[in-house]
């Protein structure tokens, strides 16, 4: 069916008319006509000066023209039939480390070295993927801890900006129990539903205002479920002209600190050494939290208003066409 988002605009259809009753009449010297029987006499560059009805073609033009521009701000919208979708009532929250650490190029991705950034953010959005009937958003930390994306079932929009997700982003440091803290304002609200937050890093918290500890003290106490991820392999293998070398990464996760925040919240620490090790601990997640299954049905509205902006504009200039076109 058509509904309109603004109805009441169209109560501006008659402000034209209007205006042509109220606004005062042109000078009568704009008026002023000399009619005779023959205009042979009255002739200018070969083209008779003749007089009669004015045509009304251009005044309907004008009025179709601004009764489509009218009904287009009106915003017409086609209500499609009702469509259920499946949601399980949960709310999940991604936390994702963009300090500087995570430049470190320790994981193995689809065969070529990538960083620690690149590997988490190809597996995270496989997992947002299978998120659909969830409320996914996002957050990124570092120096200080930020909202990318609030609470919505738009998974696509949160796959997209974390997919823009630059290191350095937030600052260099890792502030951790900001993040935390950030997470349970944005989910405190949110009613009964179950509240997940998923924290991914690959160091200790350096930076913030919050301690992790006491961040993840005020989460369980309200009812927020936190899985820590630590992120980064046990050693860096780096090719060189000597051939494949092996060293001590820069930096590695706290996973003490780690455990601990997921201990007290009822949730689990898992440590990600490569990409593949990874995307079991999302497959595992998956099974941990399962998703139960409502029905919610919605009606997709399709927006109609640039069919009637479209023809005013194209009547409109026809219009001014035409006149040009007769005066010249």
């Amino acid at each position: 069916m058509l509904q309109l988002e603004w109805p009441l605009v169209l109560l501006l259809l008659p402000l034209p008319l209007l205006a042509h009753m109220l606004l005062p009449p042109r000078a009568l010297a704009e008026q002023v006509a000399l009619r005779v029987p023959d205009a042979g006499a009255f002739e200018f560059g070969g083209t008779a000066v003749r007089t009669g009805r004015p045509r009304r073609w251009p005044v309907w033009l004008a009025a179709l023209a601004w009764g489509l521009a009218v009904f287009a701000a009106s915003r017409p919208q086609w209500l499609g039939e009702a469509v259920s979708i499946p949601v399980s009532g949960r709310d999940l929250m991604l936390a994702v480390d963009l300090s500087d650490s995570m430049r470190t190029g320790d994981f193995v991705l689809e065969g070529r070295q990538v960083n620690r950034l690149s590997a988490t953010r190809a597996v995270a959005t496989d997992f947002i993927e299978r998120r659909r009937g969830d409320r996914v958003g996002l957050i990124l930390f570092g120096t200080r801890a930020y909202l990318q994306t609030p609470l919505t079932f738009d998974v696509d929009t949160v796959r997209r900006l974390l997919g823009e997700a630059a290191i350095g982003l937030a600052g260099e440091r890792t502030a951790i129990g900001d993040a935390i803290g950030l997470a349970v304002k944005r989910l405190d609200g949110a009613g009964d539903s179950n509240r997940v937050l998923i924290l991914m890093t690959d160091g200790a918290n350096t930076a913030g205002e919050v301690a992790p500890i006491r961040a993840a003290e005020l989460a369980a106490a309200r009812g927020l479920k936190i899985y820590t991820i630590g992120i980064g392999a046990d050693e860096d293998i780096e090719n060189s002209w000597l051939g494949l070398r092996r060293s001590s990464p820069s930096s590695q996760p706290d996973e003490a600190t780690l455990r601990a925040i997921a201990a007290a919240t009822g949730g689990r620490y898992f440590r990600a050494r490569d990409s593949a090790e990874l995307a079991e601990i999302y497959a595992e997640l998956d099974a941990l939290e399962p998703m139960p299954r409502e029905v919610e049905r919605l009606r997709p509205i399709r927006p109609l208003f640039a069919y009637p902006l479209a023809g005013a504009l194209a009547l409109a200039s026809l219009l001014l066409a035409v006149l040009s076109w007769r005066r010249r």
